[in-house]
């Protein structure tokens, strides 16, 4: 059994509302059961050059309100590599550092099961990710206050769409998942939605719209997962655009403001209980292993099925965008 003195935390991969919750809640969790805390900064990148000091109680004061990391955050080329991981390994040895926690999505989860496999360590994953992408857990953290965001920027650009009878494209986050558009579309009345997962029917789009958006009588919004073709909602306008030149159509990128600003209450919370389990998890002599959240209780899902499963969208809710948006017989 590995006896735990030592614990370090780092973010990894895009940032998310939340983090800093539960680094937060590492800390001084690690604090609490007589362990020492390290932070580490900016991913596996500073993991790798030991970029490392220790944490007290006082450092992660006055930040679970605060969005984006106060550890930084980077993607690591080195660290994907066998020799950049055992890099790694000499850093956590360098500072004693028994365990790790890694804050991030599934290409976090990656390195950090090989780094476990390869060197012994002992390391767990919470996810933190405005994606909701990975398997195991009903929700990860930033993702509530990321559709939030959406959700209130989309009532404001609803106002002017309303206002000049527009139709509206609004591109949401979602390179390779739509969890994020659906419910955004859902809980702001969108005529349609468009995610990674569905391939495009631009008929079938196109009868669609022509049958529940009338340029003269309304506004309309249509809610599309940014993909991962540069520049898909704008070809997507363009064609709905060419088809009816009487549409007055606009689109409109949220873009990155949906990683920012203040996590939610629920974000706050789901972080600060995820990073404290993981503290626990560690002490329990676990390793290699996620926290999620499952049906509002925290579980330990193996790091392999994060990484090899595939989280699948509700179909109900797919099916409900169409129900609830039909306006015409």
């Amino acid at each position: 059994m590995n006896v735990i003195n030592k614990i370090g935390v780092l973010t990894s991969g895009g940032d998310a509302p939340g983090m800093n919750a539960a680094i937060r809640a590492v800390v001084r969790s690690s604090i609490y059961n007589g362990c020492e805390a390290f932070g580490i900064y900016g991913g596996y990148d500073g993991l790798i050059t030991g970029k490392i000091r220790r944490f007290y109680s006082t450092d992660v004061s006055n930040i679970i309100q605060r969005g984006g990391t106060i550890l930084k955050t980077a993607r690591s080329e080195e660290f994907r590599t066998e020799e950049g991981r055992a890099k790694a390994a000499a850093s956590l040895k360098k500072f004693d550092i028994d365990g790790l926690v890694v804050i991030g999505g599934d290409g976090s989860f990656a390195g950090a099961r090989l780094l476990s496999q390869e060197q012994g360590i002992p390391v767990i994953g919470i996810p933190g990710t405005i994606d909701n992408d990975i398997y195991g857990t009903d929700a990860t953290i930033g993702y509530d206050t990321a559709v939030n965001t959406a959700i209130e920027s989309i009532d404001k650009i609803k106002d002017t769409a309303s206002a000049h009878n527009r139709l509206f494209f609004v591109e949401v986050m979602g390179r390779d998942a739509g969890f994020i558009a659906l419910r955004t579309a859902i809980a702001t009345g969108a005529e349609a939605v468009l995610v990674p997962e569905v391939e495009i029917d631009m008929e079938k789009l196109d009868k669609f719209i022509s049958n529940e958006y009338n340029p003269k009588e309304s506004g309309g919004i249509v809610v599309v997962a940014e993909g991962g073709e540069p520049g898909r909602t704008y070809k997507i306008a363009e064609e709905i655009g060419r088809l009816h030149p009487d549409y007055h159509i606009r689109v409109a990128v949220l873009g990155h403001m949906q990683r920012g600003g203040s996590p939610n209450q629920f974000d706050r919370v789901l972080a600060s209980m995820m990073g404290s389990a993981a503290v626990q998890a560690l002490l329990d002599d676990q390793k290699s292993i996620m926290l999620g959240l499952r049906e509002k209780q925290i579980v330990q899902v193996p790091l392999n099925k994060t990484i090899k499963l595939e989280k699948s969208l509700n179909p109900e809710l797919l099916d409900l965008i169409t129900v609830l948006s039909t306006q015409r017989k």
